[in-house]
């Protein structure tokens, strides 16, 4: 073998080489654990793992149960508010910063810090903030407004809020800085064109710029979703899912039937079932990223 052919077959080589732990990690971490999930799920599984097979009767349980019930209702409400929040906001801090503004690096790393901090951290500061008689309430009080009344963290009705509010503080950082990299890539030329014919610069963004910046939104929204999908920290910290069940989400109901309740069967498939609305967007998602490569 010459040694340009030699060196031809490392180059192709060494990539693959180099992708293999993460390949491992992927069949063996991953795929192997959600098939192993699905398995317990068709069992009579409790503490521990059987091979009884009964079928959907745990998927038929797991929807005839209320507090399950409740806890999708939840993540609903969360999920459509958290998303739409946290692209709304990240947009506009990101068209800010593209404005070349003053000091855009620290800026920039304002708004992206509540992202580098935990989703525990962010529960127990915003628990702290919003709690009645301290925090929000006592600070507005203490200005001149002695009736004000901020309670919704005790409020069954108010409090899932409370968690939209804490969450998307922390995620607008990182949905800024994602589109703010889309905003950077687009062609000044675009911009002159606009001026020079007397576009208004919100016609120019919803028309142009947010039709050319799909790709980013994509990806965010990907992001967004399998955020709202794995919802458990905040919630832990913030409210414990209280009052009563008022704020549970189906993290919460699948980690205390699997370690509370010694429900391994249940617990199973209600994490199989969040799955699907993962694989729901994820799977379009591939699809169209692998003809946009072969084309």
């Amino acid at each position: 073998m010459t040694a340009s052919k030699r060196r031809m077959l490392y180059t192709r080589i060494i990539p693959h080489a180099a992708l293999l732990p993460m390949s491992l990690t992927v069949v063996f971490g991953y795929l192997a654990t959600v098939l192993w999930s699905i398995k317990v799920s068709l069992s009579s599984s409790r503490t521990l793992p059987v091979d009884t097979f009964v079928g959907l009767s745990q998927y038929i349980r797991l929807f005839e149960n209320e507090r399950w019930l409740l806890s999708l209702n939840n993540l609903a409400i969360y999920g459509v508010l958290f998303i739409i929040a946290c692209l709304v906001i990240g947009f506009l801090l990101a068209v800010f910063i593209d404005q070349n503004v003053t000091g855009e690096g620290v800026l920039r790393t304002v708004f992206l810090y509540p992202y580098a901090m935990s989703f525990v951290a962010t529960g127990l500061v915003w628990q702290w903030m919003l709690t009645p008689g301290i925090g929000l309430e006592k600070s507005i009080r203490q200005l001149g407004f002695p009736d004000f009344q901020f309670d919704w963290i005790i409020d069954q009705d108010m409090v899932i809020y409370t968690v939209v509010i804490a969450t998307v503080w922390q995620a607008s950082g990182l949905v800024m800085a994602m589109l703010l990299a889309g905003l950077r890539g687009i062609d000044d030329d675009i911009w002159k064109a606009a001026r020079m014919d007397g576009i208004p610069a919100w016609r120019v963004y919803f028309s142009i710029i947010i039709p050319m910046l799909a790709p980013s939104f994509a990806t965010v929204l990907l992001l967004l979703t399998t955020a709202v999908v794995k919802l458990f920290d905040a919630v832990e910290a913030m409210t414990q899912g209280g009052p009563g069940t008022a704020s549970e989400v189906p993290a919460k109901f699948i980690m205390d039937h699997l370690f509370g309740r010694a429900n391994l069967a249940l617990a199973s498939a209600g994490a199989v079932m969040m799955l699907v609305p993962v694989l729901a967007i994820l799977v379009p998602y591939a699809y169209a990223r692998a003809r946009q490569v072969r084309k």
